[in-house]
């Protein structure tokens, strides 16, 4: 599904992604973690088109994408979230949610005059896709809510909603347990193992072991930017560079 090839990121001297290589298997979840400051988050927003990379290729099934806008690589099936959420807090849940399919009739003005009923058509179908999107990320009982009064973990269910409306192929998960509660982990953890179960991919860092150890396989780990370990679960607490960069060892 997704190939990254020596790639590398740089910011001045620093250099946050250091000739990265690895795969993301079709219908896999995928796990990407390491300590703080090891480059996993300028990895997510290379990929994305967020960051151009210094060097290096990113393929989505097979095609190459790195040196593509964000808004392309979006609707070539890769969406992604943020540790930290970004909604429109002064619109709805149910706004935020519509938002996100490209390509709207309504986007453009002139067609609210000459083609308004397209424009209606395709926003009733929308409206009907946010629902239902809604209604399975659990959050149908706040469709009217503003998107900045949700809890954090609300809000992450949100992000979820929203990159699920444009019916990707591949989503990058940052951090999705941080700053949850228990009870809306549970949830989260419940509909990213159903929509595997659908066919989904996934690459998620997380900091949470639990939740990698749970449902990811493989598990990448990063380091001072590099690649250190790329593997099954159960080679991870075994494996000395990792156990190095953790400064003293995973928990058991």
């Amino acid at each position: 599904m997704l190939e990254v090839r020596d790639l590398v990121k740089s910011f001045g001297s620093l250099v946050a992604v250091d000739r990265v290589t690895l795969t993301v298997g079709a219908g896999r979840i995928t796990g990407l973690i390491g300590p703080n400051g090891a480059g996993k988050t300028t990895l997510f927003d290379t990929i994305a088109g967020i960051l151009q990379a210094d060097r290096g290729e990113i393929r989505l099934e097979g095609a190459r994408i790195d040196r593509e806008p964000p808004d392309r690589i979006f609707r070539r099936g890769l969406a992604r979230t943020f540790q930290i959420p970004r909604p429109f807090p002064g619109m709805t849940v149910l706004e935020n949610v519509m938002l996100a399919p490209g390509e709207q009739a309504g986007e453009r003005f002139w067609n609210s005059w000459f083609r308004y009923r397209t424009v209606e058509r395709q926003e009733r179908a929308i409206r009907e896709q946010a629902r239902e999107t809604l209604r399975f990320c659990g959050l149908d009982l706040v469709t009217r809510d503003l998107a900045g009064t949700l809890s954090g973990g609300q809000q992450k269910l949100l992000e979820l909603a929203r990159a699920l409306m444009a019916e990707p192929r591949l989503i990058l998960l940052d951090e999705p347990a941080a700053g949850v509660n228990p009870a809306l982990l549970e949830t989260l953890i419940a509909k990213i193992v159903e929509l595997h179960g659908r066919g989904m991919t996934f690459l998620i860092i997380e900091h949470n072991m639990d939740l990698v150890m749970s449902i990811c396989d493989p598990i990448v780990v990063m380091a001072r930017g590099r690649v250190i370990y790329e593997g099954a679960p159960a080679g991870v607490r075994a494996d000395p560079d990792v156990l190095d960069a953790y400064l003293g060892g995973l928990p058991a």
